[in-house]
């Protein structure tokens, strides 16, 4: 048995770190967190300082009896968690679960899994920090508290399942409030003029440098400069620079990754985690931007070696954040040298080359680049053209990196303009005025929602993932890509001498993966904002985690804080189980023709429209035909932007279509949308028909093409037993029993199998039950 138990988070860090370590050591791994709060009741004793009652968890059980074992026959425990607040955590409850003595155990921590590194951790063990795992304590207390005591006062006001939580719920509240800037912005669209012009024999193009309110304002203008002479009123170059931005925080590359890569927040943090494990990048949750002395020696090597020593200009940056304490360093590669990485996925690739060029140019010298502002006049009004360039002189670091905007896909390229002089003239060619339509504050995508979170001080690495994955899971936001529509918009054009007028056609509204509140979403943040306002208040949650940080730093205790906290949280929620009135953000949106109130509300089974009120009589008795109609919303309907006439719309279904095969067809909307209903079977309607106006024609049509298809993805049936099936699917022939489906080895022909084969197949499949591989963060979130 080896001297030395060094136990760290993971099984593939495990696998990793005892590469570098001799014979004399067994690296285990605890899987995440071995033990938390009880899943039932709120496991907290709140009379006596909050202690928690901290039980292992049912599936660590096994995890924990082998690590006692290991631990009892090794002279040292060596606890190599993560050096953030969560891993010092997993490491205090190791010892204290274990039930090793603390004399024989170490506490190593390291920022990236290099032989290097392990072996200076090792030189330099250390004692659990009891700050830290206290802050990590009062997180999630406080938040046990907040969910324990605030979700069931959700369920009697708003509906049944539902859930709070502290950061979350702000989370969901920063989307609902922009959904509402967005329905309640009203573009005023006015006309900007841009004019094409030619000197030097080079095309370029100029801003008149005002706009107009209306069609009528720039068509006289443009009447106007009909027949104009211009010539270069003024020509200024200015010498710029461009700095790189600093290498990657967690915040910083989530969002990058977004913008770049198109990965989810939760992809990007799997992603980053499986090349810390591999000895690729450094520690993944960090705040910081500084780069240990290592590390720049390093990047500088690397540039002057592949693009020059002048391209090499060394930085160290400094974080802004005062709470910038949960590492050392920022993201970056272990080995500048490695270009490339052996035996990864294309995901994990394409991570490192962001990360690894990030942090490169973040040691390069600024870009230089000389700005260019034309003004070109003209002999018949006062008013000037602005043409503006950039040339780049220097490309710096830009050779290797350049930052992505925020909010937009694309940057605009800069236009090369020709070398001119002032008074010198300048040919006209055209100009256009174009109707434009001011654009709200985009929605947040999950890039945008993080950087709001992290300017607000709400949240913290290791919770930006957590948060945003589980906002979704509970149901209070979805993240949607919509199709634009058109919209029609003027161009006034002033050619040869010629001033027309036309109408164009733009798609306008398209979302690609944007957050968007739900119904429910937006009726629990009203109601908590309504009941609890100081937990949905932004400073107050930034005041918080502040506090946490106090309370790291061993400033402050941490049962005094949440004293502090949870005694005026108690009155609230007393008061608000008090209340009778439920919260339905119910809205009158008008009457029927038969003058009944029509309504939208959140009911027992979700979003729905109400027509009618109850109207009992004496007896308290209501006719059936006085009785409310309801009808759930259709999933693409919001409560907040239906309309009276969408709303009626939905208690036309199911509508008779026609006759078919001597079978009525019904068109209807249903879970998965729109359909044709046809002797007991269903018919998904596509996007391009209207299920209110689909005639019977187009039904038969729809039902005709979908018995074609499945009688083409039949490969194969058996009389004797008509549920086995063979089929032909997205990913090649499969088999089919019970609504269950069951991969085909390599080397059978689907086509020729019997039915003894298929049974074997069935029989011997071991995928049903199988998880599949994914990231779970460790940060437990279910309250």
């Amino acid at each position: 048995m080896a001297k030395n138990l060094l136990i760290v988070e993971s099984p593939a860090k495990a696998k990793t770190i005892e590469k570098y370590l001799g014979k004399d050591f067994i690296v285990k791994s605890s899987i995440g967190h071995i033990r938390d709060l009880p899943e039932k009741g709120i496991g907290i004793d709140i009379e006596h300082d909050f202690a928690p009652d901290y039980v292992v968890s049912p599936d660590k059980k096994k995890v924990v009896s082998e690590l006692k074992k290991l631990a009892k026959e090794a002279e040292t425990v060596w606890l190599a968690t993560d050096e953030d607040r969560e891993g010092e955590a997993i490491a205090w409850h190791l010892l204290s679960e274990l039930g090793v003595d603390e004399k024989k155990t170490r506490r190593v921590v390291y920022h990236e899994i290099t032989k290097s590194a392990i072996e200076e951790a090792i030189k330099n063990p250390r004692s659990i920090d009891r700050a830290l795992v206290d802050a990590q304590q009062a997180r999630r207390i406080l938040d046990r508290l907040v969910g324990y005591e605030l979700s069931p006062v959700l369920w009697r006001k708003v509906k049944p399942s539902l859930s709070a939580g502290r950061v979350q719920s702000v989370a969901v509240r920063l989307i609902v409030e922009r959904e509402r800037e967005v329905n309640g912005f009203v573009a005023v669209p006015y006309f900007k003029v841009d004019g094409l012009f030619n000197a030097n024999d080079t095309n370029f193009h100029a801003e008149l440098d005002k706009r107009y309110d209306n069609e009528q304002q720039a068509h006289e203008f443009l009447t106007k400069i009909n027949g104009a002479e211009f010539s270069v009123k003024d020509l200024e170059k200015k010498p710029a620079k461009r700095s790189p931005s600093a290498p990657f925080t967690t915040s910083t590359l989530q969002q990058e990754a977004s913008r770049k890569l198109s990965f989810s927040v939760l992809q990007t943090m799997r992603v980053a985690q499986g090349l810390y494990e591999r000895g690729d990048i450094t520690y993944m949750r960090t705040d910081s931007v500084n780069l240990s002395q290592q590390a720049i020696n390093g990047a500088k090597e690397e540039i002057e070696k592949t693009f020059g020593a002048k391209y090499a200009q060394t930085r160290q940056y400094k974080t802004k954040s005062s709470s910038a304490q949960e590492a050392h360093e920022a993201i970056r590669p272990t080995d500048f040298s490695a270009k490339e990485i052996e035996g990864h996925n294309d995901n994990e690739r394409r991570l490192y080359d962001l990360i690894r060029k990030r942090t490169i140019a973040s040691q390069m010298a600024n870009a230089e680049i000389e700005k260019t502002t034309i003004t070109i006049s003209q002999n018949k009004t006062q008013d000037n053209f602005i043409a503006t360039g950039e040339v780049i002189l220097f490309d710096g670091f830009l050779r290797v990196y350049s930052e992505s905007d925020d909010d937009t896909d694309e940057q605009e390229n800069s236009e090369t303009l020709p070398l001119l002089k002032v008074n010198q003239k300048v040919n006209f060619a055209e100009a256009n005025a174009t109707q434009r339509f001011p654009s709200s504050l985009p929605r947040y995508t999950e890039a945008s929602l993080v950087k709001k979170l992290e300017a607000l001080g709400i949240g913290r690495p290791s919770t930006y993932a957590p948060t945003i994955s589980t906002v979704q899971k509970r149901g209070y936001v979805v993240k949607e890509s919509k199709e634009g529509t058109p919209r029609p918009y003027k161009v006034i054009t002033l050619k040869n001498g010629t001033v027309t007028s036309a109408t164009k056609t733009e798609i306008t509204g398209a979302e690609k993966a944007k957050l968007f509140p739900t119904d429910i979403g937006s009726v629990v943040t009203d109601f908590l904002i309504e009941n609890f306002g100081e937990i949905l208040d932004y400073n107050f949650t930034a005041n918080v985690e502040e506090e946490f940080d106090i309370i790291a730093e061993g400033k402050l205790s941490w049962t005094k804080m949440l004293k502090k906290f949870y005694t005026p949280f108690h009155i609230t929620v007393e008061k608000a189980t008090a209340v009778k009135e439920k919260a339905s953000g119910e809205k009158l949106l008008g009457q029927d023709a038969n003058g009944k109130n029509v309504y939208v509300k959140i009911g027992r089974y979700g979003p729905m429209v109400q027509i009618g009120d109850f109207n009992p009589d004496e007896e308290g008795e209501t006719k059936p035909e006085d009785k409310p109609k309801y009808s759930k919303l259709r999933a693409d309907q919001r409560m907040e932007t239906i309309t009276l006439e969408e709303a009626l719309n939905l208690f036309k279904m199911p509508r008779k279509v026609g006759i078919y095969e001597e079978q009525e067809m019904a068109a209807g909307i249903g879970r998965f949308g729109p359909y044709i209903r046809h002797d007991g079977k269903f018919y998904s309607i596509p996007k391009e028909d209207d299920v209110y106006t689909i005639g019977e024609e187009r039904a038969i049509e729809i039902i005709k093409d979908k018995r074609q298809k499945e009688i083409e993805k039949n490969i194969k049936t058996f009389a004797h037993d008509p549920e086995i099936r063979v089929l032909k699917g997205r990913f090649g022939p499969y088999i089919t029993m019970d609504k269950k489906n069951y991969k085909i080895p390599k080397g059978k022909e689907a086509s020729e199998l019997t039915l003894e084969e298929c049974l074997e197949i069935i029989k011997n499949d071991t995928s049903a039950g199988k998880k599949k591989r994914g990231f779970t963060p460790r940060k437990k979130a279910k309250e």
